[in-house]
């Protein structure tokens, strides 16, 4: 399972490719307050203290459907190492295509879907849970192509 620092700017650098030295690692460098947040917002969504109905594994297994929507699959292998999804059940069902709507199409998204989870047993606490994580992993998918780009242009 991935540890708690796992996304720090070592794995944001290794994800991105920027060499040690080159302008992609120093702007890193730059920013780590940053970097710091996002570790911060990684430890509270992906491996909270009180996890509420989203086990540590599903977060991640969760995170890593973002990531292989989102076309980052090194992102996605980094949180397959630590997730996997339960057994499948209405619940999960209504999780997923939860998850896929929000990751692909947000605009989308009704008030009809949050109730299609609510129908389904997820608590109005574990909607916002499940909200934030696929908000964060969104975060670092951005944040993560943005780095790659200034790489490519430098």
């Amino acid at each position: 399972m991935c540890e708690e620092g796992a996304l720090g700017p070592d794995v944001i650098e290794r994800l991105i490719g920027a060499a040690p030295g080159s302008p992609v690692a120093e702007a890193v460098a730059a920013r780590a307050n940053l970097m710091q947040a996002s570790q911060a917002n990684y430890a509270a969504v992906l491996t909270p203290k009180d996890p509420g109905g989203l086990p540590q594994p599903l977060r991640f297994a969760l995170a890593a459907r973002i990531a292989r929507l989102g076309g980052d699959a090194e992102l996605a292998a980094h949180y397959a190492a630590g997730g996997a999804l339960p057994k499948a059940d209405a619940r999960l069902t209504a999780i997923l295509r939860h998850v896929d709507l929000i990751a692909t199409s947000p605009r989308e998204a009704t008030r009809a879907d949050i109730a299609a989870l609510t129908a389904a047993g997820v608590s109005p606490d574990d909607i916002v849970r499940l909200s934030q994580v696929i908000a964060f992993v969104s975060y670092q998918l951005r944040l993560i192509a943005g780095l790659r780009l200034m790489g490519a242009t430098a």
